[in-house]
């Protein structure tokens, strides 16, 4: 039987740990799919994970804008955009061709509006029952939480930002 885990909270370190889990899903042997939601390409994990077989990353956009630096119209084709991102991710992951799927800052886009909360309660319902799926982000939605085996929160309590420090390469992103 498979899992779906949420990884949640205002702390640094969400995403670190869906990709600590796809190190040791592709450890195993297993096959891993990373979607990232909300965010650029340019993150610098994804050149590490593009070296590892077995470690597939489904391409997002090079550049993306905060939700609140956008237009109305920049949001509504922002949420086309990542619900079709999500769509294909289900459907890469529904072919089976996954032990573990990583749905990076999908919590984020589902509590933005970027993605319909109904599909992906609907997805991960019907799902592979092979396939361990992860999401991440802040906030999830009872309806998720429900859904989830695992929910595990990283909690701020201290972070540089707060003082100033802007994000890092190679530590933030």
């Amino acid at each position: 039987m498979s899992c779906i885990h949420l990884y949640c909270g205002d702390g640094k370190g969400k995403t670190t740990a869906a990709l600590g889990l796809g190190l040791r899903m592709c450890g195993s042997g297993g096959r891993v799919l990373l979607a990232q939601f909300l965010k650029s390409s340019s993150s610098s994990e994804l050149s590490a994970l593009s070296r590892l077989g077995g470690f597939d990353v489904l391409e997002g956009p090079q550049t993306v804008k905060f939700t609140f630096q956008m237009t109305e119209d920049e949001k509504r084709e922002a949420a086309a955009f990542w619900t079709d991102f999500f769509r294909r991710a289900a459907g890469e992951a529904v072919r089976g061709r996954y032990d573990l799927l990583l749905l990076d800052e999908l919590i984020g886009a589902v509590s933005l509006g970027m993605v319909p909360e109904e599909e992906v309660v609907r997805f991960l319902r019907t799902r592979p029952t092979n396939l361990e799926t992860v999401l991440t982000g802040r906030d999830p939605s009872p309806a998720l939480t429900e859904l989830a085996s695992y929910v595990s929160e990283i909690r701020a309590v201290k972070h540089p930002y707060t003082e100033g420090l802007a994000a890092r390469r190679g530590v933030e992103f």
